[in-house]
């Protein structure tokens, strides 16, 4: 394997969607190890803005990190963020998320996935930047039958909405990378969970609904397996290829796909078992059939990332789930 490099303090990291889950996370430990973040987020009221101000309160303790307070939309305002600031990375995670809302409202996927993540290659054409690294999700595998899911495999059939603005993002960055010669790497992330998480996640909602004694409702009959991936192995895949950008991997484009999960699916019963490990107490289940846009199961082929940046994820579902569970009790009147 090839020595990698690690972050640069020197360098200025523009992180969309900063008040994210993901976006907050990784943008702490950026700065932790003293790099200049810039963090973009439109503060968007899907789900409780409580939950956002909170993860921006963490991020606001250290002096190199710099919030704005954008949607990637508004393309004279992004324009004009780029052209005051000397950005060298961008790490696009802002996005709207939630594979069911896409059915209910499609026109906010339109609006920030394709418009927006259309607004963010624009302004890294024309302000060039080191490294555009980009959210891409493993709902664009669909209902592939064919497992674990490779970078390779076809990704013609997204099974809803939300998939499909991923899949267009990945042939608009290549484009972009191939025409302008961009260096940028997506990031095909596999069912993220942890403190701080967005609450529309199952696990999230299990817990809640536990603890207060409410039924949960368990999709499929349960008979369901997700890639199941805790946000500190997340970042950890996330760091060592922001500054490892592609070369001419692609036929003319510094282009690159990558999964990011734990590479071991988990049924989701089993994953239930876990919260009620956790919370000490048995949930009450409420069955029902798949929901329009779910898929049957995500299982990450990460050997590409093993071999380019020696990923390596290591926290099981009960840890994993455990840190969940202590922090939502801590912190319930925030996220409820």
């Amino acid at each position: 394997m090839k020595k990698l490099k690690s972050v640069d303090a020197k360098k200025t990291y523009l992180v969309t969607g900063a008040a994210g889950f993901i976006g907050m996370h990784l943008s702490q430990r950026l700065l932790e190890q003293g790099c200049a973040v810039i963090g973009l987020d439109n503060l968007n009221d899907y789900y409780d803005v409580r939950l956002k101000y909170a993860r921006l309160d963490i991020l606001k303790q250290y002096d190199q990190f710099t919030f704005y307070k954008i949607d990637l939309s508004e393309k004279e305002t992004l324009e004009t963020l780029f052209t005051e600031n000397s950005i060298d990375v961008v790490i696009n995670l802002a996005a709207q998320a939630g594979v069911r809302y896409s059915v209910e409202n499609p026109q906010a996927y339109i609006r920030s996935n394709i418009v927006g993540f259309f607004n963010i290659l624009e302004c890294c054409r024309r302000h060039p930047v080191r490294h555009l690294l980009y959210a891409s999700s493993s709902s664009v595998y669909g209902n592939n039958k064919k497992v674990p899911f490779a970078t390779d495999d076809p990704v013609d059939n997204p099974v809803s909405l939300y998939a499909a603005t991923k899949k267009s993002n990945e042939l608009m960055a290549y484009t972009y990378s191939h025409l302008y010669r961009i260096p940028a790497t997506g990031l095909r992330f596999f069912t993220v969970y942890g403190p701080y998480g967005r609450p529309d996640m199952a696990y999230f909602s299990f817990t809640k609904a536990i603890l207060e004694d409410r039924p949960i409702r368990v999709f499929n009959n349960g008979d369901m397996y997700r890639d199941f991936t805790y946000i500190d192995d997340v970042v950890g895949g996330i760091l060592p290829l922001i500054e490892n950008s592609p070369v001419l991997t692609m036929p003319d484009a510094p282009y690159k796909l990558y999964n990011i999960g734990n590479n071991k699916p988990e049924k989701l019963m089993d994953f239930i078992g876990a919260i009620e490990n956790a919370v000490g107490k048995k949930a009450v289940k409420e069955f029902y059939p798949m929901q329009p846009g779910d898929v049957y199961q995500t299982y990450a082929d990460v050997t590409d990332l093993v071999r380019d940046v020696g990923f390596k994820p290591s926290t099981s579902i009960y840890e994993g789930i455990g840190r969940f569970v202590a922090w939502y009790t801590r912190e319930e009147a925030t996220v409820d």
